[in-house]
């Protein structure tokens, strides 16, 4: 692999991971809801996530999924629904007591398992994601050179940029809360999280490979 291909690849996964998509607006939310902190359970779920189908890509497995219109169809409707949820579960929670919130200091933080299983959920019931890293890989990858060397490049690569730049968002997300905890603009914050969450619900629901 050239230096060339290596920086090519690193500038075009930095813009991807740049665009908003339901891994972001996961780590938003947890971030404005849990602060900074509580958001790193989510983004280590969502490198596990991207993790595993650099594994299925090296197995194959991206190529049956392409094939494969029932499983893609199923596991598109799985995770529309869980977007769906998680989103209006947000909505809903925004909404609940206001006044009881107000005068809660802080807000009680799940389990970070829990919030690490959001995040491997979301990316995991993504086909789209899974497709794409598939179909965007082969532009990188020189045939001649040692294949499984230069999925872990890019795998390492990947998940070394999708973490920095989750953090970011999940840093300015963290700076909001405590800027605005007890007022509105937090809650709506929250509310806009949870619409984009099944706003991308909805996109997955009616995509097409």
């Amino acid at each position: 692999m050239s230096l060339q291909i290596f920086l090519l690849y690193l500038a075009t996964w930095s813009l991807v991971a740049l665009t908003p998509g339901p891994a972001v607006m996961c780590v938003l939310t947890q971030a404005t809801r849990y602060g900074f902190r509580s958001s790193f359970a989510g983004i280590s779920g969502i490198q596990l996530g991207n993790l595993l189908f650099f594994v299925w890509i090296a197995l194959g497995l991206a190529a049956l999924l392409d094939a494969a219109a029932t499983a893609f169809t199923i596991l598109r409707i799985v995770g529309a629904a869980y977007l769906f949820y998680l989103g209006l579960r947000i909505i809903m929670a925004s909404f609940l007591r206001p006044s009881v919130k107000a005068a809660q200091p802080t807000r009680a933080v799940p389990a970070q398992r829990s919030l690490f299983l959001q995040g491997l959920l979301i990316q995991l019931t993504n086909p789209k994601a899974l497709l794409f890293v598939s179909a965007l890989l082969p532009q990188f990858i020189a045939p001649r050179g040692p294949i499984l060397l230069q999925l872990v490049i890019f795998g390492v690569v990947t998940i070394m940029v999708d973490t920095v730049v989750l953090s970011f968002y999940a840093f300015f997300a963290g700076r909001s809360l405590r800027a605005f905890r007890g007022a509105r603009l937090a809650s709506w914050l929250e509310r806009t999280f949870g619409a984009a969450l099944v706003f991308f619900g909805f996109r997955l629901l009616f995509t097409r490979k």
